[in-house]
């Protein structure tokens, strides 16, 4: 009888498993994982349903509960490879890139013919920033399978991050000719033309990318940023309402309109929009810096520091964005968090000579000299050619008496700005400096003369002078 009860159960947990798997092709996750919940807990031994488990979870971006699944799986069964290569690369989404590497090179060790394991470890060191060992895993990849598609991707995607975008569009293009369904293969490509500066290439990708996939949001906006910076702003315009219209709570379409609100100069509506963003996504990085620079119109100080200091709590990658609003703090007195705002510049980008420039800046604001002439320096070293950066070395090599040092500096500014008029003054200025330390120092230099002669006329009374008073 007992026999029978779990025949029965095996057969339950056979066909609760087979039912998950038609669930999940058909796009219904959460059933399917519930499905295979349910095989599961009849018999907990079998590896294949917590690697579909995992493979269900992977699909619902829940990455940590998949790498619980995949782990199950391993303990029962523990050489497989294919269950290994999906927690690698699962390690790798949640940025645990050791235990990936750990976990590739086991694979290697047992099925060094297993192709994936090389494949997908291009993208674990494209994410290190180890772009050679991700180029090395490329080669040993293709000599197993030079046909495979995510390979050209996923070194197009190392390549890209090198910013070698020609490359990268090979890869990709490459990519697309095995495999002309790969997820969002346009769209990268879109991505690679525009930041190479090709736009009509650009947009023919976006556009393609948007007749297969019309409904893809990340799509769409960076396409409404592409046309943005295009100038094309009333496209733009509809590109980011046609987000709404997909996704009404979506913040950032919200902000871009808002960016499109503040470049036609309707402040209103701009702060009206920056708002709502900041509202439906309090997270969101960019709205209050926004809203920051319209209070700074209206003059509103208090307020404009309160946003910024509001807004540095969140992430910023762009670093023209945190020079901003380091200028901004440097503007309302507060030159501790606009430093602050630099260093997360540098930190990132060791070259980046705007960043030490307004360091100097701020230093030289609060009357630190010595700091600022060594930040002015390294950003003229780097090669920033902001005119006013010169001005503002030449002010300060100027205060401390430096006037050669500003003097060469300002012939340096005069080749970047030849008829620019505040440069001709200070050149005058550093110009009056010098013939008068000239001046002062001829006649110094008469006095001590004077002083050296009547010395000399008169050493041996001085010094019968000095010896009769020992006495």
């Amino acid at each position: 009888m007992f026999d029978a009860m779990d025949d029965n159960s095996w057969n339950d947990a056979e066909m609760l498993a087979m039912r998950a798997f038609e669930l999940y092709e058909n796009g219904e996750l959460s059933d399917a994982l519930a499905q295979l919940e349910e095989a599961i807990d009849i018999n907990p031994d079998n590896a294949s349903w917590f690697f579909n488990s995992g493979l269900t979870l992977d699909a619902m971006d829940q990455f940590k509960s998949a790498i619980k699944a995949y782990e199950q799986a391993l303990s029962i069964k523990p050489d497989d490879p294919e269950i290994m290569n999906s927690l690698a690369v699962d390690y790798t989404r949640i940025g645990h890139y050791d235990l990936a590497i750990e976990v590739f090179e086991k694979i290697e060790s047992l099925a060094p013919d297993f192709e994936p394991c090389f494949c997908n470890r291009i993208i674990t060191y494209a994410e290190m920033d180890q772009h050679q060992k991700a180029e090395q895993m490329f080669y040993m990849a293709q000599q197993i399978n030079p046909d495979c598609p995510i390979c050209f991707y996923n070194i197009g995607n190392s390549l890209f991050s090198q910013q070698e975008y020609k490359r990268a569009i090979w890869c990709w293009q490459r990519t697309q000719e095995l495999e002309s369904t790969h997820p969002q293969i346009n769209y990268r490509i879109a991505q690679a033309y525009w930041a190479d500066g090709d736009n009509r290439q650009a947009r023919k990708h976006f556009l393609n990318e948007l007749r297969a996939n019309p409904g893809d949001i990340d799509v769409i906006l960076d396409f409404g940023l592409f046309l943005l910076d295009c100038g094309e702003v009333t496209a733009a315009g509809e590109k980011f309402n046609r987000i709404l219209e997909l996704s009404p709570d979506f913040a950032r379409a919200t902000m871009y309109l808002g960016e499109i609100a503040l470049r036609q100069k309707d402040l209103n509506k701009a702060a009206e929009l920056f708002l709502d963003a900041a509202e439906i996504e309090p997270s969101l990085a960019g709205p209050r810096y926004r809203l920051a620079q319209i209070a700074l119109e209206a003059d509103s100080q208090e307020r404009a520091l309160d946003l910024l200091t509001s807004e540095l709590k969140f992430d910023f990658e762009d670093p023209d964005v945190l020079n901003s609003i380091g200028t901004m703090l440097m503007k309302l007195g507060d030159f501790e968090s606009a430093i602050d705002c630099f260093l997360r510049v540098v930190d990132e980008n060791p070259v980046n000579d705007k960043a030490f420039y307004y360091m100097g800046k701020s230093l030289a604001m609060q009357g630190e000299t010595e700091g600022a002439f060594h930040f002015f320096e390294y950003a003229m070293e780097l090669g920033c050619e902001d005119v006013q950066l010169y001005k503002d070395a030449v002010q300060v090599y100027y205060k401390a008496g430096q006037f050669a040092l500003a003097a060469k500096t300002v012939k340096a500014a005069q080749k970047l700005s030849p008829d620019d008029k505040d440069l001709q003054k200070l050149e005058n200025r550093v110009r009056m400096a010098m013939f008068s330390r000239k001046i002062k120092n001829a006649v110094n230099a008469c006095f001590l003369d004077k002083a050296r002669l009547f010395l000399g006329k008169h050493r041996c009374r001085v010094r019968r002078l000095i010896t009769s008073k020992r006495k």
